[in-house]
């Protein structure tokens, strides 16, 4: 039996999903949701359900699982609750870094290389953010959207704009430079644009279009209508994607198809821009250029090398 926990954060339920699809066997969704005591530190919640929503908590309970797959800090404590309260039969899984606090209790933590920790007996470190988009996934995603983009002139580039993040803005300024690279990235390639902009765009997300003045497509978050994310991805000749999301970029390196990441001096975090030197170094990725060159790479996924790294932690079925 195996359980996934999922929580608000889009990139950790990416990454839990990825995770759990590449094991190929069935699984069940426990959603968390937190109240006001999840801000506290894990050192104070310890190995409990503290900062979980009372409807959450209904839904972890025995029989306990074989196997839990979590993501992040928060989710942390739970998965250290549950195997405490399985008498330590339940192996957890975490995905990124949990923190010192109850290291031991995790069978198998899960690091992105460009975190630069400590190596252990129990730590995988892998190349970018594990995710769920499968060959298999974005072939019917192919199948299921190119119609509704053949009457873009190609090469078609798919441009995904992330925003914001905690220590680091993304300004109105920085949404036109983007626009306007990507547009003559357009104009050079006599092609299209296939623009998607994110919750933390905001008022950039503006910017961004003012600059567009080749062919295109758009959609913004809370626009109507289903969200076009993995039809761009299979369906672009290219891929521009900004560099402040860790699970963005190495979700637009699942394709096969050039990536170029825009990240300007002092727009990420520098672990951030580690992950692009490496993503650079390996093959997968290039700073976004002003010229269109034709290029490929191999499909980047953790997900398959954390499976089986989980798969050895299992009594054999």
């Amino acid at each position: 039996v195996v359980w996934v926990l999922l929580d608000d954060r889009a990139g950790n339920r990416s990454q839990c999903l990825g995770v759990a699809s590449a094991l190929r066997m069935s699984f069940e969704v426990r959603d968390i949701a937190y109240n006001a005591l999840a801000t506290l530190p894990n050192v104070i919640k310890g190995a409990s359900f503290l900062g979980v929503t009372q409807e959450s908590e209904h839904a972890l309970r025995p029989p306990w699982p074989d196997l839990v797959i979590a993501a992040g800090r928060r989710t942390a404590c739970v998965a250290r609750a549950i195997k405490h309260r399985s008498d330590g039969k339940t192996k957890i899984v975490q995905l990124m870094y949990p923190g010192r606090i109850g290291i031991d209790d995790f069978d198998l933590v899960v690091v992105p290389s460009h975190d630069r920790l400590r190596k252990g007996g129990k730590m995988l470190e892998v190349l970018g953010a594990p995710h769920g988009l499968t060959p298999e996934i974005l072939m019917a995603a192919r199948v299921d959207w190119l119609q509704s983009f053949e009457n873009l002139p190609g090469p078609r580039i798919a441009v995904f704009v992330g925003g914001s993040t905690r220590r680091r803005a993304f300004s109105p300024k920085m949404g036109q430079e983007l626009g306007r690279a990507v547009n003559q990235l357009a104009v050079s390639a006599g092609g299209s644009l296939m623009i998607s902009t994110s919750r933390r765009t905001g008022e950039a997300a503006q910017s961004v279009m003012s600059e567009i003045t080749v062919p295109h497509v758009s959609y913004h978050w809370g626009d109507d209508g289903r969200n076009p994310y993995q039809g761009y991805l299979t369906c672009a000749d290219a891929i521009v994607v900004s560099g402040d999301s860790v699970s963005m970029c190495s979700e637009a390196c699942s394709a096969t198809t050039p990536v170029y990441i825009y990240a300007p001096p002092g727009f990420v975090i520098d672990k951030h821009a580690r992950l692009h030197q490496a993503l650079y170094d390996a093959g997968y990725a290039r700073p976004l250029e002003a010229i269109f060159t034709e290029w490929s790479h191999p499909s980047l996924n953790a997900s398959g090398d954390i499976a089986d790294a989980i798969r050895k932690l299992l009594p054999p079925s």
